[in-house]
């Protein structure tokens, strides 16, 4: 579906805002608009990353925010962002997605309706403003999430099944941290086309939630050793007191093993005293061990 909405607000530009296009509609608008033929495949490439592109006085954008159908099981940039691409001058901008984004709803709203958007620019810089603040919430949430799993890690005796969860934690803070890295260009190159304030404040949006994946990635990534770590020292603590416990009764059983074969000619196996007089070793043997154990620190 294609949108023109100089028609319908009177705008000194054109934004032509294409929802879910076929072919058909993505080469008329390329016709008209003398798109280059690369560039408007590369906007029906789902799986595109951030890039910056100019050809001649049109600009090529390609941003990706975070979607709305993600859920905590999606680790791969597909399953977690969608993609809007976007061609721009200074007489027209036109956005191509495949979702309704209530973003830009908010944008043709509250700033091209009401007159504040003076310039294809103006809106630009509105939409990649909000297409950051798409990944702050879902950043919020993994942090949230790794606070609640510290304790635990930490203070539960059993160690609960987080493996996976934190994962999938580490997987998405990757993402977003890797698609974020790839939008520094984009801000970058329009820093003549952009003016300072809303600029700036680009940069801080785009530093914070970088900052937030960087966290994440970094929080996950201690989580994840301390709890392989516990896990393993709950498991030698395991193989520890297992360990113990062979080692009490292995000379037991060799003494045991010793009396029990079947020769004519043991001797003790004549004694009256004979079966208290190996009880009774047995007996030294294991209040010896236990000291032993006592003495090296072991129990």
């Amino acid at each position: 579906m294609i949108v023109n909405l100089k028609e319908k607000n009177d705008l000194p530009f054109e934004w032509i805002d294409i929802t879910n296009p076929t072919k058909a509609e993505l080469s008329e608008v390329s016709a008209k608009y003398n798109l280059h033929r690369s560039l408007v495949e590369d906007s029906l490439q789902p799986e595109h990353l951030p890039k910056y592109e100019k050809i001649d006085d049109i600009q090529f954008l390609i941003l990706r925010v975070y979607s709305s159908k993600a859920t905590n099981q999606a680790d791969t940039i597909q399953e977690l962002t969608d993609k809007i691409a976007i061609f721009i001058d200074n007489g027209f901008i036109i956005t191509i997605h495949r979702m309704q984004y209530s973003f830009l709803e908010e944008v043709k709203e509250r700033y091209v309706e009401t007159g504040k958007c003076l310039s294809t620019y103006d809106i630009l810089q509105r939409i990649i403003l909000k297409s950051f603040l798409t990944y702050e919430e879902p950043l919020k949430q993994l942090i949230s999430t790794i606070e609640t799993f510290e304790p635990k890690i930490f203070l539960q005796k059993k160690m609960p099944a987080l493996l996976e969860d934190l994962y999938y934690i580490k997987r998405q803070a990757y993402v977003i941290n890797k698609l974020l890295n790839l939008s520094k260009g984009i801000v970058e190159n329009l820093h003549d086309k952009i003016q300072p304030p809303d600029l700036n404040n680009l940069k801080d949006t785009l530093l914070r939630q970088f900052t937030n994946s960087d966290q994440v990635m970094d929080n996950s990534n201690t989580l994840l050793n301390t709890y392989i770590s516990l896990t393993s020292q709950r498991t030698n603590e395991v193989v520890r007191v297992l360990t113990i416990f062979s080692v009490f009764f292995m000379p037991l059983t060799f003494i045991v093993g010793i009396y029990g074969m079947n020769f004519d000619f043991m001797p003790e196996l004549r004694w009256e005293i004979g079966y208290p007089a190996v009880m009774l070793l047995m007996v030294v043997v294991t209040i010896t061990i236990f000291l032993w154990f006592k003495r090296k620190s072991w129990l």
